[in-house]
């Protein structure tokens, strides 16, 4: 826990000393983030290192497991409450504590399932599609050349045994 505030402190310095604002005078996202993350250490209602944020134009997004409704809720909270947030997409999954470990090593076969899947997919293995999975629930994130690209990797996402739900948060390249 001390460890990971030095590091928070570290970063919020780093950022201190760059402006926090872009040009049009909107908060910058890594200032958003954070500021989220620092708040959430602060909070004892939330278990800070089991979440990660992460904001794109105002809107802070939370992934990870958290142990009880409150927690997720308490964090979405926090997030909203930050200055610079236009909105909060909260993917956080609950896991009860005694789950937690064997959910973990699920998740991490999950991710490898999935990766091996969309390797072996011609128009898919070069796509450069980050995958992060929560209690079965696989987040596919990046950026790709093609639209038709985001609908075919969630199929073959989908078709991988075990995975519960896709959130699809890939962008096409600009």
């Amino acid at each position: 826990m001390r460890r990971g505030l030095v590091v928070l402190a570290a970063i919020a310095t780093t950022l201190a000393l760059s402006p926090a604002t872009s040009g049009a005078g909107e908060m910058k996202d890594s200032w958003v983030t954070t500021k989220t993350k620092m708040a959430m250490v602060k909070d004892d209602r939330v278990k800070a290192r089991r979440v990660k944020v992460e904001t794109q134009d105002g809107v802070v997004i939370l992934r990870g497991k958290v142990a009880t409704t409150e927690e997720r809720t308490a964090a979405e909270e926090i997030a909203r409450g930050i200055a610079g947030t236009t909105s909060v997409s909260n993917a956080l999954q609950v896991v009860p504590e005694d789950l937690r470990k064997s959910v973990d090593a699920k998740d991490g076969e999950l991710e490898k399932a999935v990766k091996v899947r969309l390797d072996k997919d011609d128009r898919l293995k070069d796509a450069g599609i980050e995958v992060r999975a929560d209690n079965s629930v696989v987040t596919l994130m990046g950026k790709i050349a093609d639209p038709k690209l985001k609908t075919r990797a969630a199929d073959v996402t989908r078709g991988v045994p075990g995975v519960k739900a896709v959130r699809n948060e890939l962008a096409q390249k600009s």
